[in-house]
């Protein structure tokens, strides 16, 4: 049901939204099954949020009490139906912004152009959100490509190299694939972590009911490694370096907050941790052989947290 009396089947939901055929489970989870007895009580739901309560899945990140949004591949075309005639605000994921966003740059020369990306900024243009550094370049060099030789994830602050031409892309590509890039990242973890340092390898995957959550997967996920050591204690938060030997979507955030990672989120981390005023995690670090020059390269910018 929906808020307006209305039924409908849950297969001719799934094939609105573009899909023939439910996954396993759809409709079993909390959300539609509260939203379904409200309707069919006469009662007219004001607000709901769904926490996780007890201990994680060793695979997924569920910490307890923290709040999680419904999922998206089994429960928004549900939700989307059974929202209807309820008074609610718009999906800000959906909304199509324009940002007013400074993009500090720090060198540039007639091959890269070195960014302090903010926080809050993408690489490359969204669906709904269109600036990005990609749109930025592009301005400025409209002849310029393919640009982006690597990314930052949107909530991740820090050093973003861009080439200005082919050449120079793929000489630098070449080196991320080979895994000769040296990266460093800052990051304040939303606790204590006893440690002094180590080596996280948690193979990751994405979360195919879930995305872009990623999860560890010992069968079909990608290896991931880790080197991290810790800087220091303050506030009852930890700082540590990272230095990822791979380039997983998400590994970082994965490896700080998953169990046999170091079990403790980074701070800001809405996705597996609790949202604060940002996530605090920074590329700050970054050397290279420049395609030009063919000289060993580096540039470091230190976090603003």
């Amino acid at each position: 049901m929906n808020a307006t009396g209305q039924h409908k089947n849950v297969v001719a939901i799934f094939q609105d939204f573009d899909q023939s055929t439910p996954p396993a489970g759809s409709g079993e989870c909390a959300a539609p099954k509260l939203l379904q007895y409200a309707y069919s009580n006469n009662l007219t739901p004001i607000a709901l949020a769904e926490f996780w309560w007890g201990c994680s899945p060793s695979s997924e990140i569920r910490r307890h009490k923290n709040y999680y949004p419904a999922c998206r591949k089994k429960c928004e075309p549900i939700l989307g139906y059974m929202l209807q005639g309820l008074d609610v605000d718009p999906n800000p994921m959906q909304q199509e912004t324009t940002l007013q966003t400074e993009l500090p740059q720090i060198y540039e020369d007639e091959d890269i152009i070195v960014f302090n990306k903010p926080a809050e900024f993408l690489s490359v243009p969204g669906i709904y959100v269109k600036d990005s550094v990609y749109n930025r370049v592009l301005q400025r060099y409209p002849a310029a490509g393919p640009i982006i030789i690597h990314r930052l994830d949107m909530s991740t602050s820090g050093l973003l190299v861009v080439a200005k031409n082919k050449e120079a892309h793929q000489f630098i590509q070449d080196q991320f694939i080979q895994h000769t890039i040296a990266k460093e990242y800052i990051a304040l973890l939303d606790g204590i972590v006893e440690q002094e340092s180590g080596l996280i390898d948690l193979p990751l995957r994405v979360d195919l009911d879930d995305r872009p959550r990623q999860m560890v997967c010992y069968s079909y996920g990608k290896p991931a490694q880790t080197k991290w050591e810790r800087i220091a204690i303050e506030n009852g938060k930890t700082r540590v370096r990272f230095y990822p030997l791979t380039g997983r979507t998400h590994q970082l955030r994965m490896h700080a907050v998953h169990p046999n990672g170091l079990n403790t989120p980074i701070l800001g981390d809405d996705l597996y941790g609790r949202k604060s005023n940002r996530l605090h995690l920074h590329a700050a670090f970054i050397k290279f052989i420049h395609p030009g020059s063919r000289q060993e390269i580096s540039f470091h910018i230190p976090p603003d947290f």
